[in-house]
């Protein structure tokens, strides 16, 4: 089998192209692959096949093999590998609202729907950064899931492990709680962030991220992956931290988030409502994977 190791700011998956190969055990092949030790090492696995809605359809399994509804960082990946690799053709321009154009666009189907997104070549006309449509944070308890009353869960208070914390969710197609802190590295992140995961009131879990406000343009965020554990960086979770940051009036629309593998830039627009994400998508390295 032919793959390729890609990253968005240190979030590292390996890439099936499945119009080449037929992969019949997805779950399982992703917790051999992402071993750091006995594998290829990553986050997930993520396949890019034919879609019957977009240009291609992109299927995400996590480090230990449950399936995602959606990686902010994977997508870029998947754009750059498509373009690239001329999977697909360009849609045109893409011109997200109140920013600069993009010259060429495609339209990407995941489980939380098909998202467009706007490519920037660089040379050679490879593709060097990528804006994402993440479409429109969803805040009712039962889009996230989360099992707490109330029209939308913005800082409210809750108790974990004897400890009060104010929670916000926020569903950029899967679900993340986010929690506003003094400073993200003092937070036991390892103990707390599988505590916070497997907590009763997510029912599919959780996606926990730490935010550190630096000031209105600019916040730090540390996150422990659902399915992955500890990741550099969580792209629909800096989309959901935003989101909480301007509901709760900590931060602007427009925000440079700061995360342990690099740089997001993230424009939550109050033309649409829709959150976009820009961020670089990289290339590691190809090979093939035989078992032994």
């Amino acid at each position: 089998m032919r793959f390729t190791k890609m990253h968005g700011i240190g979030n590292d998956y390996i890439y099936v192209n499945c119009f080449a190969e037929e992969i019949d055990n997805p779950a399982e092949l992703a917790v051999k692959l992402s071993n750091r030790h006995k594998g290829i090492g990553g986050d997930g696995l993520i396949l890019i096949g034919p879609s019957q809605k977009a240009d291609v359809l992109m299927r995400i399994f996590n480090a230990d093999g449950s399936q995602a509804e959606m990686c902010g960082n994977g997508i870029r990946c998947v754009a750059k590998y498509v373009y690239e690799r001329r999977l697909a053709k360009s849609g045109g321009p893409f011109s997200p609202p109140g920013q600069a154009a993009f010259p060429d666009s495609l339209k990407i189907e995941t489980l939380n729907g098909v998202l467009t997104v706007g490519l920037q070549l660089g040379p050679g006309k490879m593709v060097c950064s990528v804006c994402v449509n993440m479409s429109e944070p969803k805040l009712k308890p039962s889009e996230i899931p989360v099992k707490l009353s109330g029209d939308k869960i913005i800082d409210k208070p809750i108790s974990i492990d004897g400890q009060q914390l104010r929670v916000s969710c926020v569903s950029m197609g899967n679900p993340h709680a986010v929690f506003f802190c003094e400073n993200v590295d003092k937070v036991e992140l390892v103990k707390t962030g599988p505590l916070i995961e497997k907590l009763s009131i997510f029912p599919n879990g959780a996606n926990v991220h730490f935010v550190q406000v630096v000031n209105r343009g600019e916040i730090r965020m540390r996150t422990w992956e659902r399915g992955s554990g500890i990741t550099l960086a969580c792209g629909t979770g800096a989309c959901a931290c935003v989101a909480a940051a301007f509901l709760t009036k900590r931060c602007e629309r427009a925000v440079l988030v700061h995360l342990p593998g690099g740089d997001l830039e993230i424009n939550f627009s109050g033309i649409d409502n829709c959150i976009y994400m820009t961020g670089p998508a990289v290339e590691v390295f190809e090979g093939d994977w035989k078992e032994k």
